[in-house]
C-alpha cells in the first residue's frame, strides 16, 4: 500500500520560492560588482574590509530589536517594504556606479557614498532576513517545515550561484552599469511575484511585552537551548576567520589573472558546494551524530580555505572553495534544522536575529578582518591565518565543548 505523502508545494510557498530566487538572485550580484568596482577604483585591500563593515554594523545594532519588531508585525507587509527599499538602494548605487558620476566626482567621494548605501542595506537587512524566515513558516504545515526549508536553502542557494556568476560575465563582457540594471530589474520582479501571496496573520500576543524585554527574551531563549547556542558560537568563529570572499578581487586581479569572469566563478564556487551538499543531505538526511558532523564540517572548511590561500592554480582555488561550501552546507543545514525544530513561531523572529547577530553579521566582520589582516601581513598570510584559526576552532569545539559533540535529534 502506499503511504501518501504530505503536500508541501502550494501555490503561495512556490510564490514565495520564484521571489526569494530572483530577489536573492539581485542581492548576490551586488558583492562581486561593487567588491571589483571598488579594487578598480582604489586598489586597497582595507577598502574591500570596509565595504563588508559597512554593512555589518546596522545589522548587529539593529538585530534584536528587528527580531521583536518582526515577531509583532505583518510579515508580508514588512517583506514588500525591505523588498522596494532594497530596490531604492540598487537604483542609487546604479547611478553612483556611471561613468559619468566616476568622471564628475573623485574617487574617495564615490567610495564613501558606496559604503554608505551598503550601511542602508545592513538596515534593511536587519528586518528582512529575520521576516523571511519567519513567514516561511506561515505557509506550510507544521509538518512539512523541514522540508519546505531544505527547498527554500537550496533555491537560496541556486540563487547565490547564479548570481555572482552572472555579475561577473555581464562586468567582463559588458560593464558594471548593466550588471546592476539586472540587479533592478530582478529586485522589481520579485516584489511583483511577492505582492501575490495572501497576509497572514500576526502571531505576538499584542501589548504583552516590550522591545526590550522581547529582546531577552530571545537572547534567554537562545542561551537555554545549549546546541543551538553551541551550533551557532562554532558557525560564528568559523565564518569570522573564514573570510577569504572578502579579498577574491584581489585573487582573481593579482594573483590567479583571471579578471571579472573568474572571480564571479570564484564566488559562485562556495555557494555551488553547499548547494551540493544541502541537495545530498535533503534526499539522505543525517540520522545521528549531527553534533560531531557539525564539528567535522567546520574544521573540513577550515583545511579548504588554506589550500585556496596557498593555491596559484584557478582550477584548485576553484576546487577548493566548492569543497569548502560542501563542509559550510553541512554546517547550514544542521544549523537550520535545529532552528525550524526547536525554534516556536512566536519566537522565530527574534531568534532569527541573534542567529544574524552571531553567524550572518560574521560574515562581513570576517571580511572587515580578512582586509585589516591583509592591508598589514599581505593577502595570502592573511587568509593563511583564517583558515588556520577556523581549524584550531573546530579543535577546541571537539575537546572543549562535549554537549555540542554528543548533540543529535
Amino acid at each position: 500500500m502506499k503511504i501518501p505523502t504530505l503536500p508541501i508545494i502550494n501555490q503561495e510557498f512556490t510564490l514565495f520560492i520564484a521571489a526569494r530566487f530572483l530577489f536573492i538572485a539581485g542581492l548576490k550580484m551586488t558583492p562581486v560588482i561593487l567588491g571589483w568596482k571598488l579594487y578598480e577604483l582604489l586598489g586597497s585591500k582595507l577598502a574591500l574590509g570596509i565595504l563588508g563593515l559597512s554593512e555589518v554594523i546596522p545589522a548587529i545594532l539593529l538585530a534584536l530589536p528587528a527580531g521583536v519588531r518582526v515577531d509583532r508585525s505583518n510579515k508580508h507587509q514588512l517583506i514588500t517594504l525591505c523588498f522596494w527599499a532594497y530596490l531604492v538602494v540598487m537604483i542609487a548605487l546604479l547611478v553612483l556606479t556611471l561613468p559619468q558620476t566616476i568622471v564628475y566626482l573623485e574617487n574617495n567621494v564615490v567610495a564613501m557614498l558606496i559604503y554608505f548605501a551598503v550601511f542602508l542595506t545592513g538596515v534593511i537587512r536587519a528586518y528582512s532576513s529575520p521576516a523571511i524566515n519567519a513567514f516561511l513558516a506561515q505557509l506550510v504545515t507544521v509538518e512539512s517545515l523541514v522540508k519546505a526549508a531544505s527547498i527554500n536553502s537550496m533555491s537560496w542557494l541556486i540563487a547565490a550561484v547564479i548570481g555572482p556568476f552572472i555579475a561577473g560575465i555581464l562586468i567582463g563582457f559588458v560593464n558594471v552599469t548593466w550588471s546592476f540594471v539586472l540587479v533592478c530589474v530582478l529586485m522589481l520582479s520579485a516584489i511583483m511575484i511577492f505582492g501575490r501571496i495572501t497576509p497572514k496573520a500576526i502571531s505576538w500576543n499584542k501589548g504583552k511585552t516590550r522591545t526590550w524585554d522581547g529582546v531577552k527574551e530571545g537572547l534567554k531563549f537562545v542561551y537555554h537551548q545549549k546546541a543551538l547556542l553551541g551550533a551557532i558560537s562554532l558557525d560564528m568563529f568559523a565564518v569570522l576567520f573564514g573570510g577569504a570572499v572578502a579579498l577574491l578581487p584581489v585573487f582573481a586581479k593579482d594573483i590567479l589573472h583571471v579578471g571579472p569572469q573568474g572571480f564571479g566563478m570564484l564566488m559562485s564556487a562556495t555557494y555551488l558546494g553547499n548547494f551540493l551538499a544541502i541537495a545530498y543531505l535533503t534526499a539522505k538526511p543525517l540520522r545521528q551524530s549531527q553534533g560531531k558532523y557539525l564539528i567535522y564540517s567546520v574544521a573540513g572548511f577550515g583545511l579548504c580555505i588554506i589550500v585556496f590561500a596557498l593555491s596559484k592554480s584557478f582550477l584548485l582555488s576553484f576546487m577548493a572553495l566548492l569543497v569548502s561550501g560542501l563542509f559550510d552546507g553541512v554546517s547550514v543545514i544542521i544549523r537550520g534544522t535545529d532552528f525550524q525544530l526547536f525554534v516556536p513561531d512566536e519566537m522565530r523572529g527574534r531568534v532569527s536575529s541573534v542567529n544574524s547577530i552571531f553567524v550572518n553579521s560574521s560574515n562581513e566582520l570576517g571580511q572587515f578582518e580578512s582586509g585589516v589582516t591583509a592591508a598589514y601581513m599581505g593577502t595570502i598570510p592573511a587568509v593563511l591565518f583564517g583558515g588556520t584559526m577556523t581549524l584550531l576552532i573546530s579543535i577546541f569545539s571537539w575537546f572543549k565543548i562535549p554537549a555540542l559533540k554528543k548533540f543529535e535529534w
